[in-house]
């Protein structure tokens, strides 16, 4: 069978059901990892409005995502290769592998989904958990928008792709700014110098908490520091799972009235993949596919 047919036989089987519950294996396994190593997390997004307006997924949708304070985040790099099972591989952006994530996603080798952003890379192309860091917000503002400006700097040459939903001057600087640095080793340089500007300030240098790698609208959000001192466990599916214990701050900062569930049209999930099995990865697969 062709791999056009493959994608195609997929596509029309895609279930909903059966990815939130790969998914929350997934889950269950980072969240007793962390936990083992003493490392900060909680559900964020759609898996924490999920946990309080439905006890679960939100219906519609088809991942869970976690943030981790920025300390935890780094530890989490280091130990995962070494502790953890090898069924899930750790996928972090660096001078030699490129996953175009701008955070570290924890993949099920043992499934395929391959994202349209990805289709034409040689990577593990498991379901992924997303794992996303926090950092201080700082208290003057030339600090902030100095940060800000980091934060666009990494987000651009981390990724290596040019932004195409977020505005024409958007897109055709970015374009710009990466034909000027060709070469891969520059633009890991730049990067890992716009990483380490963007999150030098401290706790005692800040009055909030922001998101830096969730792309530029949520940059601009700032949340209490006391929000995700630590994780409350709530209800979730059949099981339970860690949120931040100021989650009404969070949540109403990011989404507004999040207990409100949207119009029906709005109702959908927001990630799609070309190729998608829950039962085998496909390991011949190496970002040939053509999409024409």
């Amino acid at each position: 069978m062709s791999l056009m047919r493959i994608i195609s036989k997929i596509r029309e089987e895609k279930q909903m059901e059966p990815i939130q519950e790969k998914s929350l294996e997934m889950a269950e396994y980072f969240v007793s990892f962390c936990n083992e190593h003493n490392l900060l997390c909680y559900l964020c997004g759609g898996g924490a409005i999920g946990s309080l307006r439905h006890g679960g997924f939100i219906p519609w949708d088809d991942d869970l995502d976690f943030f981790m304070p920025r300390k935890d985040y780094e530890k989490l790099a280091k130990l995962w290769n070494e502790e953890a099972d090898s069924r899930y591989f750790l996928s972090k952006s660096n001078v030699d592998y490129l996953d175009r994530n701008l955070f570290i996603t924890i993949r099920d080798k043992e499934t395929t989904c391959v994202k349209p952003y990805q289709i034409d890379l040689d990577i593990p192309h498991g379901l992924a958990l997303d794992v996303l860091p926090l950092d201080f917000y700082p208290k003057k503002k030339g600090d902030r928008k100095k940060q800000v400006i980091w934060a666009m700097i990494y987000s651009l040459f981390c990724a290596q792709t040019i932004p195409e939903k977020h505005g024409g001057v958007l897109k055709s600087g970015s374009k710009i700014l990466l034909g000027l640095v060709p070469s891969r080793k520059m633009r890991y340089k730049i990067w890992k110098k716009a990483e380490k500007e963007m999150t030098k300030y401290t706790r005692d240098s800040s009055d909030g908490i922001t998101e830096l790698c969730s792309g530029p609208y949520y940059m601009k959000k700032k949340y209490p520091i006391g929000a995700f001192e630590k994780s409350i466990f709530v209800p979730f599916e059949n099981t339970k799972m860690p949120i931040p214990c100021g989650y009404d701050s969070y949540l109403s900062t990011a989404f507004g009235d999040y207990m409100t569930p949207p119009p029906k049209d709005k109702q959908v999930a927001h990630h799609d993949a070309v190729l998608l099995d829950l039962e085998k990865s496909y390991l011949d697969y190496h970002g040939e596919y053509n999409a024409k």
